[in-house]
């Protein structure tokens, strides 16, 4: 797969991940933005021409002064289906990328085809409080977000020596520029009334979700599937928030299988 910017109309200037060919499939990443590797990105790159855009204020993605609430950024999702020149693309998107397509599906229901959305964010439930991420020590990322924490952080930090202090510095300032874009939609709680428009959703959905998620409980999965109608949904094993990263085999199989039938 291979980097490419593209320039909305907007003015936004985004980084986009490409590479297979097929029918096209949009993946938009979590709060944290893609890793170093992404090798559930290349399974599916196997039989769907997969695009995977960092949203501004991510990698060398630029214009996030553009984007102030939710419907901004809904808006840049579908100006980066234009600017790519897609149409009706699969749109399968991570947790808060999954509130962003569920929100793009509900927007504009007719111009995609199907719809994946992986543990998201944009529902809440008050018997279950969504922890903090904002308010998260860096030790403690990892043990919400990973079935295995110890794998997760070597995941999170890519291999990088954080006993280097000019490593720390660039990683640090780099997850500070991540969280303020997402804070503006996730902050202080992930809910912008997602729920109230979920009905306009006509795409065949899959709500999938990791059994040990300790971010967003998979309490939640259940609640997405009573709200989007006719969703499937599949929970799968050893596995949490960063379900994509900790299970990509089985990810990519729920998802392909889910695509092709």
């Amino acid at each position: 797969m291979k980097w490419q910017m593209v320039e909305t109309k907007k003015g936004t200037r985004c980084r986009v991940l490409e590479g297979g060919s097929g029918a096209p499939l949009m993946f938009f990443h979590a709060a944290g933005g893609l890793l170093r590797d992404n090798p559930f990105l290349d399974q599916l790159a196997q039989g769907h021409h997969v695009f995977a855009p960092e949203w501004p204020g991510y990698g060398e993605s630029a214009g996030e002064e553009l984007l102030e609430d939710m419907l901004d950024f809904t808006l840049h999702g579908w100006d980066l289906v234009e600017a790519l020149g897609l149409q009706q693309p699969h749109l399968v998107g991570h947790s808060m990328g999954g509130m962003i397509a569920a929100e793009m599906a509900c927007l504009a229901p007719r111009d995609l085809a199907r719809l994946v959305l992986v543990s998201p964010a944009g529902l809440w439930l008050d018997e279950h409080p969504i922890p903090d991420i904002f308010a998260l020590l860096p030790y403690q990322i990892a043990e919400v977000l990973f079935h295995d924490p110890q794998q997760g952080q070597a995941l999170l930090t890519g291999g990088a020596d954080l006993s280097d202090m000019e490593a720390l510095k660039d990683f640090y300032i780099g997850s500070q520029r991540r969280l303020a874009m997402a804070g503006k939609i996730l902050f202080p709680i992930p809910n912008r009334r997602l729920s109230k428009r979920l009905y306009r959703l006509t795409a065949e959905s899959l709500v999938l979700w990791g059994a040990s998620d300790r971010l967003i409980v998979p309490a939640y999965a259940e609640r997405w599937k009573t709200l989007i109608p006719h969703a499937r949904l599949e929970v799968i094993g050893d596995a949490g928030h960063m379900l994509p990263y900790e299970q990509p085999d089985t990810f990519v199989r729920a998802v392909t299988g889910f695509l092709q039938r």
